[in-house]
């Protein structure tokens, strides 16, 4: 018997699902199917021509996740809408806190917000952010974020980020803000989950990389101090791309100490057709969960 396991699907803005009729087909389906979750990834640029570490074509379209799931999120009622991940120092933390905010609020709540500091030099050159200072930068920025969602009169004065005397309204609809999901394969990204963040996100990782990375955040909680208010530490997992997927598999995870897989589509699911064909047989109904 396979303990609980939520299940969602990724690449809901990217490749076939950069389309309107893509993200309005996947989303009602993923909803329809009883997946738990949607999930988009970001970049805002890539490298031309494409270079190692570079995961994406230059010409492979990729819509920007809160917009993506704007949409998702007025067409659909229950699926929880989760980004995996934003980059967080190539974002303005104020502005970002506003639109987390609202997206939170017409969600009705249903948003996950999976943040990781990236990892592109070129992306980061353009963006005009240094690289260097990435994880430091990411700490203050959703520190200072948490002040306009969480505090009554909301301050901050950081090295990279300092305001006074300002609100912002909405506020997300738990007082806290959204559920924070940190990602990274990093020790420092562990260390930065335990201490910041509801929980991790783990991408691509087969059971070996899934079960090297539990032990380091374990090793991370007795190291770092973690909030109480953040609860216990969520565990989000994608399997490589065409990773065989089935029952057994998801209770290999959940053996591991996953809570939640995200699945990727296969390298070679180039047509929205295609794309709705995998959805479809990996379904918490199709795998009997």
């Amino acid at each position: 018997m396979v303990r609980l396991m939520h299940l969602g699907v990724f690449d809901a803005n990217s490749g076939p699902c950069s389309t309107r009729e893509g993200v309005e087909r996947i989303g009602l389906l993923a909803e329809e199917l009883g997946y738990e979750s949607v999930w988009v990834g970001e970049h805002v640029l890539v490298p031309s021509p494409q270079v190692p570490p570079s995961p994406l074509a230059p010409r492979h379209p990729i819509l920007d996740p809160l917009i993506g799931l704007t949409f998702v999120a007025a067409i659909t009622r229950r699926v929880k809408l989760g980004t995996g991940i934003i980059i967080l120092p190539q974002r303005n933390p104020t502005v970002l806190a506003k639109q987390v905010a609202s997206l939170d609020v017409l969600s009705s709540g249903r948003f996950l917000l999976g943040l990781g500091v990236g990892y592109l030099e070129p992306e980061f050159r353009a963006v005009g952010v240094p690289l260097e200072d990435r994880g430091r930068r990411s700490t203050e920025y959703l520190e200072a974020m948490r002040q306009l969602w969480s505090a009554d009169s909301p301050a901050y004065d950081g090295k990279y980020v300092s305001f006074s005397g300002i609100d912002a309204y909405p506020r997300p609809l738990d007082r806290s803000g959204p559920p924070v999901v940190i990602g990274g394969h990093s020790e420092a990204a562990h260390r930065r989950a335990v201490a910041l963040g509801n929980g991790w996100y783990g991408w691509g990782l087969g059971l070996e990389q899934t079960e090297a990375a539990v032990t380091s955040l374990r090793r991370a909680g007795e190291s770092v101090t973690r909030p109480a208010g953040l609860g216990t530490l969520e565990i989000t997992v994608s399997p490589p791309r065409g990773h065989k997927l089935d029952a057994g598999v998801v209770a290999a995870y959940a053996e591991l100490g996953v809570d939640r897989l995200v699945f990727l589509a296969p390298p070679d699911c180039d047509s929205l057709d295609e794309m709705a064909a995998f959805v479809g047989q990996h379904s918490p109904r199709e795998l009997g969960l």
